[in-house]
């Protein structure tokens, strides 16, 4: 614990359990005017800074990246150890402004939640589809088709009769996958529909713009929260990774393509531009100009993607604006804080396009001991 001036008012050891995270509180709520950071809202933090909020504090997002920047300059040589972290994690939320105030949106967490399931619906669809693939890649000769669906394996099944017991097995293990694969598929549409009622309910368009459906837009508001939170597309495009790593040399000027960020609104942004080229929207014409223009694929998608980001910002601030428009107080979420499902933005200052200060709110300061 640190008052406005950085110096140290208590430091503290407690358990993970219901007692420490009682004295925990307890300690945190002698002084009146308080502020709790935790580091990694999303992560590790997740479930502590979820407990805080709900007990009516105020609590702020530490980013990692921050926090071990100031660890690198204070003593014992940047090693890790907890009570470094603490206070590096304390000195960040002291010195940074416009940090995330972590907020508890029961909207944003299902929507999160279900889309968590959704997710896991279509990976267990990608491996029941793959496994049948094997059986039928047995049973007939050469298989099946890539993109199978459950009534087309069906109807392939019913025309193999083995008579041996292994080909007898086989079949019944197929049928028994194409059950599942039935089943799965009932549940994504359940799932599609659940999500798609809650997107429309929030007020937002994003299922508007081609390649984005009810499970990329549950994603997208979830995840991201605020959009405001973002000074600009390019800060949104940085924490997303789309925007491109500066890796030029000398007279060689080049970008590469980047890892960090936010992978899962990266995942939703990359099928955005795959069904966009798949068909004739303006995306695709986008990426034909950048072929056009000597850019490899890779290039090229990297472009698209980056302006599908922009796409995103706009048309995610414009349904921000609108809620906000539509009666007193607009919508639930609309106010200036994050929602504990949020990832932490993971920016260092060389990941920018273009840094820029910040919007920044007054927030209350730890008072010194009296």
């Amino acid at each position: 614990m640190v008052d406005e001036r950085g110096r140290v008012l208590r430091v503290g050891r407690y358990g993970t359990d219901k007692a420490g995270y009682a004295d925990m509180l307890a300690a945190g709520r002698k002084h009146a005017h308080r502020v709790w950071e935790v580091e990694g809202c999303n992560g590790i933090g997740k479930h502590i800074a979820q407990r805080l909020v709900h007990d009516g504090e105020v609590v702020l997002d530490v980013p990692a990246k921050l926090s071990a920047q100031v660890r690198v300059f204070a003593t014992g040589n940047g090693r890790k150890t907890d009570p470094v972290d603490a206070h590096s994690v304390a000195m960040v939320a002291l010195r940074t402004p416009g940090l995330v105030q972590v907020q508890a949106d029961a909207d944003l967490q299902v929507m999160g939640m279900l889309a968590d399931r959704r997710d896991e619906l279509g990976r267990a669809r990608t491996q029941t589809i793959n496994r049948l693939h094997r059986l039928l890649l047995e049973l007939l000769p050469g298989g099946a088709k890539k993109f199978l669906s459950a009534p087309q394996a069906r109807a392939l099944v019913a025309t193999v009769k083995p008579r041996n017991i292994v080909g007898k097995t086989r079949r019944r293990r197929g049928v028994e996958l194409i059950s599942e694969l039935e089943g799965i598929g009932k549940k994504i549409k359940s799932a599609d529909k659940d999500l798609k009622a809650l997107v429309l309910a929030r007020g937002s368009t994003l299922m508007g713009l081609h390649g984005i459906g009810p499970s990329g837009a549950a994603r997208l508001l979830a995840d991201v929260g605020d959009i405001r939170r973002f000074a600009d597309r390019d800060r949104f495009a940085s924490w997303n990774g789309t925007a491109p790593l500066d890796a030029s040399s000398g007279a060689q000027q080049r970008h590469r393509l980047s890892r960090a960020g936010n992978r899962r609104i990266n995942r939703t942004l990359h099928i955005m531009a795959v069904v966009q080229l798949r068909n004739r929207t303006e995306g695709r014409a986008y990426f034909d100009a950048n072929r056009a223009a000597g850019k490899t694929s890779m290039e090229a998608m990297r472009a698209l993607k980056r302006r599908l980001s922009n796409v995103v910002y706009a048309r995610m601030l414009a349904d921000q604006k609108r809620r906000q428009v539509a009666g007193p107080g607009g919508h639930s979420g609309t106010t200036l804080q994050s929602s504990v499902t949020d990832l932490t933005p993971d920016i260092g200052s060389s990941d920018k396009p273009f840094p820029g200060p910040a919007t920044s709110q007054p927030r209350p300061l730890v008072p010194a001991a009296p």
